[in-house]
């Protein structure tokens, strides 16, 4: 496909995971694809990369006028850096709540608020934020890491009300357990890595983990022209997990 032929995208949280597979995906169906990261140093041609910290708001306005400047102008902005956290309520004090809100609310917050003047000026404007099942289904253990992505769901709506007169499509992606690098240490902490691997794949109905490559495929949707009705939505990847209730197998 080459529906992002002549379009100029950039994908926070780039180097690796999902926004990995998400730039590779945009720049294979024809899209200058700029990639901001804290650790850009792998990313390769013909991918752009750039050093951003999402907490600092002069570190992303500075990296983001670079990419625009470099890539001639900006259309598509996929929100996708994030970190992950543990617990309930009670295991995770003020400290780690502002750090962790600080990345994955208020960091989208400071990449399209330095984007959206050049996504103005383009006919096929698209924001797609990485949200998760998080948003709408109570995981055990996910407290802090919850209330981050069900702020998200709601201010990817927002956001949709506020610019689809100025031409800017928001919509968000809602994966399930995806085998990323972050998930993959996340097991390698755990006791019995088989056993919580085994447990995170049976909790989707499809019996396996979600790739990045299938998130980055409903990204692209979102964030393509054929998409171009579409804002407001929340698309989710997640195995069935959010609206299927299947019979145990034998059943």
């Amino acid at each position: 496909m080459t529906d992002f032929e002549g379009l100029k995208a950039l994908v926070t949280g780039g180097a690796s995971g999902i926004g990995r597979a998400t730039a590779e995906l945009l720049a294979e169906r024809g899209a200058s694809v700029a990639v901001l990261d804290l650790d850009p140093s792998s990313v390769e041609k013909p991918l752009l990369g750039y050093r951003a910290d999402v907490t600092d708001d002069a570190s992303v306005r500075q990296a983001v006028a670079a990419a625009v400047a470099d890539l001639g102008g900006l259309d598509v902005v996929v929100n996708n850096a994030g970190i992950g956290a543990q617990g309930t309520v009670e295991d995770n004090d003020d400290e780690e709540w502002h750090r962790v809100l600080n990345v994955n609310v208020i960091g989208m917050v400071r990449v399209a608020r330095a984007a959206l003047p050049h996504l103005r000026e383009s006919s096929r404007a698209a924001i797609v934020n990485t949200c998760s099942i998080a948003a709408t289904a109570g995981l055990p253990q996910r407290a802090l890491y919850s209330a981050t992505k069900g702020a998200v769901y709601s201010l990817t709506l927002a956001m949709a009300a506020d610019h689809l007169r100025e031409g800017v499509r928001v919509n968000c992606v809602n994966p399930g357990t995806a085998d990323t690098p972050w998930v993959g240490r996340l097991l390698d902490s755990a006791s019995d890595p088989a056993a919580e691997r085994a447990a995170l794949a049976a909790r989707q109905p499809s019996g396996r983990l979600v790739s990045a490559a299938e998130v980055a495929g409903a990204i692209a949707y979102l964030a393509s022209p054929l998409s171009g009705a579409t804002t407001g939505t929340s698309l989710a990847v997640d195995g069935g997990m959010q609206g299927l209730r299947l019979r145990p197998v034998g059943q």
